[in-house]
Order: structure tokens, then sequence, then C-alpha cells
């Protein structure tokens, strides 16, 4: 993250790693699978430390050559890698590795149109192994490939081209595949990173161990605010406002949410007015989005870029990427939208913490949100907004059949239209809409219209009949949907500010199994009573 940089021993709280039983892939919206993982208790898992991703557990006898990370979108992934490696470079852990390579596949899809050899991709990311004659004989060498869901290239497995030389000029994703696949360099290790709906991209045969990233655990979630707030004080009230909503406490999970989280808290809970501590997910990342724009205004910055401009620009890119499932950018994907590439510095200072680029070990310029649940809400804002000021639904002008329910009837409406995301989210097999419809819903109360005043002058309220909403979806949830499909809307009901209890909601409702999963999920949606006659 860009900003004053902090050494990584100091501020890194170990992350709970667990070994997989399989291979098997999630395709669930990462938030669900976080909530998921919530629920689970620890004696279904096997730990694993991150400097132990090569080494055999008690009881195992194979060796391990190929690794597989999983994880959600800011879970932690990368800075275990970058863990590994400077625990590696202090000769502190993994001495036996003589060689580490690690190639981003961000950085590698900006060579997806060139042939290379080994050698040739080397040189070009590390110029000093020119002089160096790489091979698994002569050394011990251990490649790491990070972000396998950002490949934008095609690693065809089933390809017959056989690449044994390293010296030998193939395309960049055929020389990927064969390096992973054991062909060339056969005894060189692997490790790959990728988030969990991407990583059946590997067949199961190439890996010989999976793991999963999992974030902090409780302890860890204390930990982490404890060395990030330096009065400690402050930091306890910060936990203790966390702990009161289910909701955003769940989300410390990820370590990114807790990083928003503390900037945002920090800052509030230390002024004498801070005004309403946020207490859902709209409200925090709204506040989060002030916050690192008032840092804009502190800095020595070119004012010819309009912050809301600018906000718009990157919500349409936010809006246009999240519909591609794409997480990274490059330069044609923000001239799309109206993004000067020149002037790209200028653009990420709106909010540096929000949308970096990066200038990687190849030099070229790669960008993207610092997490995805950032993009969401930038997205979400973009499709508000669009409505409220300009009468204009943006859903109508995807082309994807991903939102084709929305191109059915133009909205008259708000709430027609929340009732048409609504409807879109169920019909969603994985839950990749789920966190964008919490932020599209939340965007709608007034507190968050006011709230965004202060940035965008344009905001104004519109006239949204909240009641409707909120009676669709308890009428979507009285039907009968899956378990998590009735979490997601009951979260979206927080976002809107409803406190109907569940009995209220759940009245001739004949499925108790659901709604103990509910229940049992630690919602603070409604107030959940014995008397409430729910059981």
């Amino acid at each position: 993250m860009q900003g004053n940089p902090t050494l990584l021993n100091e501020i890194y709280t170990e992350l709970y790693i667990t070994e997989s039983e399989s291979g098997e892939i999630n395709n669930e919206h990462e938030v669900r699978q976080i909530e998921t993982q919530f629920r689970r208790t620890a004696t279904e898992d096997t730990p694993i430390k991150c400097n132990d991703m090569f080494r055999l557990l008690p009881g195992q006898d194979k060796l391990i050559r190929t690794v597989l990370t999983k994880g959600v979108a800011g879970i932690g992934k990368t800075v275990s890698v970058q863990k590994f490696i400077l625990d590696w470079a202090e000769g502190k852990e993994n001495q036996d590795v003589q060689l580490i390579f690690p190639l981003p596949f961000r950085e590698l899809n900006l060579l997806r149109e060139k042939k290379l050899s080994l050698s040739g991709l080397l040189h070009i990311f590390f110029p000093e192994t020119k002089e160096m004659k790489i091979s698994s004989d002569k050394y011990e060498v251990l490649f790491i490939f990070d972000g396998l869901d950002e490949c934008r290239m095609s690693l065809d497995f089933k390809s017959k081209v056989k690449l044994c030389n390293i010296s030998e000029s193939v395309t960049v994703d055929v020389l990927l595949m064969n390096l992973i696949v054991g062909n060339l360099l056969p005894s060189a290790l692997i490790w790959i990173t990728s988030r969990p709906a991407a990583a059946d991209l590997i067949p199961s045969e190439c890996v010989h161990r999976v793991t999963e990233v999992r974030g902090f655990n409780e302890p860890q979630k204390e930990e982490y605010f404890r060395k990030r707030i330096s009065d400690q004080s402050l930091a306890t009230r910060i936990i203790s406002h966390l702990k009161s909503s289910r909701s955003l406490y769940i989300m410390c999970h990820i370590p990114v949410f807790c990083w928003i989280s503390a900037a945002v808290l920090e800052q509030m809970l230390s002024q004498a007015e801070s005004g309403e501590i946020p207490k859902t997910l709209t409200q925090m990342y709204s506040h989060f989005l002030i916050l690192q724009t008032n840092i804009k205004h502190e800095k020595d910055y070119e004012k010819k870029v309009k912050d809301e401009d600018m906000i718009l620009k990157l919500g349409k890119l936010a809006f246009q990427q999240l519909v591609k499932g794409n997480l990274i950018f490059y330069d044609e994907d923000l001239r799309e939208c109206g993004i000067d590439v020149t002037e790209a510095s200028v653009y990420s200072g709106l909010c540096t913490q929000i949308f970096r680029e990066e200038l990687g070990l190849y030099q070229g310029k790669v960008f993207c949100f610092v997490h995805l649940s950032l993009q969401e809400h930038l997205a979400a804002l973009y499709a508000h907004l669009s409505f409220t000021v300009n009468n204009i639904s943006v859903f109508d002008r995807t082309k994807r059949s991903l939102f084709k329910f929305f191109n059915q009837n133009k909205c008259n409406l708000l709430c027609e239209l929340h009732q048409r995301a609504v409807n879109e989210a169920l019909q969603s097999k994985n839950g990749h809409l789920d966190l964008f419809l919490r932020f599209f819903l939340g965007l709608s109360v007034e507190s968050n219209q006011t709230l965004l005043q202060k940035l965008l002058t344009q905001t104004r309220s519109c006239s949204n009949n909240k009641a409707k909403t909120v009676q669709y979806i308890k009428q979507k949830i009285r039907e009968n949907c899956s378990a998590e499909k009735s979490i997601n809307l009951f979260h979206c009901l927080n976002e809107l500010g409803d406190d109907s209890r569940l009995s209220e909601i759940w009245r001739n409702k004949k499925n108790q199994t659901l709604l103990f999963t509910v229940v049992s999920s630690g919602l603070c949606v409604a107030d959940i009573r014995a008397e409430d006659g729910c059981f």
C-alpha cells in the first residue's frame, strides 16, 4: 500500500493458514466464504505456517514440488509470500533454497504477446541472472507465481507442446505451463497463489499440496489492532465497537478490512466530535472514501482534477471490470473510462490507498484497487449516482448476459431498480453480486447520502420508497432460497437500517433448519429472543 512505508517485520501478524484435504474449488462469493469459515471450528483444520509450505507434516512422506495456496482477495496471500521471501533473505528459514524468483501474474501479463525462453524471461525480471546458468542441477530454485486469478493468458495444460530447454523461446503461457507441469526444470519448486474461483485452472495432478490462507482468527484480529494502533485504550475501543456489529466483525477475518476499519475508527474515535460511528459496511466504506480524499487535500496536488469527476471515473472503471471479473487493469482499461494514462499517478493521488499504480520488477504499469470490496463499493456508488443524478441505469448499458434481467424495462423508481438488483443477486449461483447488492442498497439510506454530500456536490436525495424494498426482501426471505442467500438478504436489511425481528419475517415459515442456520450465522439484524417464538 502506498503512503509511509513500514517494515514488514514490525507490523506483520501471523495469518491462519490451513492445509486442505483436497483441491476442491469454491466458487461462492468471497464474503460468503468468509462467513462460512467464521462458523467452522478449528478442529476441522490442519494448520500450517507460512514458512512450512514445502515441508512435510507429521505422517507425510511424499515430496512436495508444487504448492497451490488459495485465499479470498485481501486475505494475505501476497503478504505471506513476502514474509516467506524476507525470512529466507535474512537467513532465518528455508536455507536449502538457493534462488527465489517471484513472478506475479499481473506483471507476466504484460509479456503475454512475446516469445521468450525461460532464461530470457528471468533476464527481464532479474538482470543479474545474465551471468548465471540457471538449472535445477546447479541450484535449488523456487518460482513463485502470485495471483493466478489475475492471469490474462490462456494456460492450456492439454497442449502437446513440450518444452525442456531453458534456452528455447515460446509464448509465455506455454513457458509457464511447461514449468508448472515439470517438463522444464523438473526439480524446481513451484508456489502458486490464487483466489479460490481460479484455482481449478491448475490440474490437480500437477499440485502436491493445497493450502488456504484463512486470514485472522479471533486472537489474531485483536493482535492486529493492538499492533496497528499505538494507543492501547483506543485500540480497545475500536475492537469493542467492531464486536458490537457482527457483520463488521466477521469481515475482520480479512486483513485489508481490518486496515480500513482501523484507519476510519482511529480518526473518528480520537476526535471529540466524530459524528455517528459506522455500524454497517456501507457506512464504513463511505467514511473510508471520504477519509482518503481528505488526505489528498493535505498534499501538494494539482487542483485541476475534481474529486467527483475522478470518483465517477473510478466508479465506472470499478463497475465495468467487476462485470468482467477483473481485479487488475491496464492502460487500455483506463482509457475506456476516460482516465488519462499519462496522469495516472495524479488520478491515483485522489485516493492513494484505494487505487494504485504499480511498477513491478518488469517496468510496466499495472493498476488495481487495494481490495475487491473497495471496487464493489465504488461500482455500487457509480450505479447509484448514475440513476439518482442522471436517471440512467448502468445495467441497461452493459451487453453482457450477467445483467440481462435489468434490460427488460427501464426503472422509473429506485426501489424498482433495487428489486431487480435483488432478483439478479438471487439468480447468481456463486453469489458474486452479494456484496455489491449490500452496498447498492445501503447507499440509498438518507444518512449515507448526507455523508457523501461532503464529497459529491451532485448527490441529491432520491425519492426511494425504502419500505417497499424492505418488504420485497422480506418476501424473498420467506420464499425457499438457500441459507446463504437468506443470510445475505438479512445483511441487506441491516444496510437499509431495518430492525425487524426474525419472528416477524419468518412468520409461518416451515423451514426451521434454514432459520437455525441464519440465526447461528451471528446476524444482528433482528432482536433475537426466545419469546419471539422462532424455535
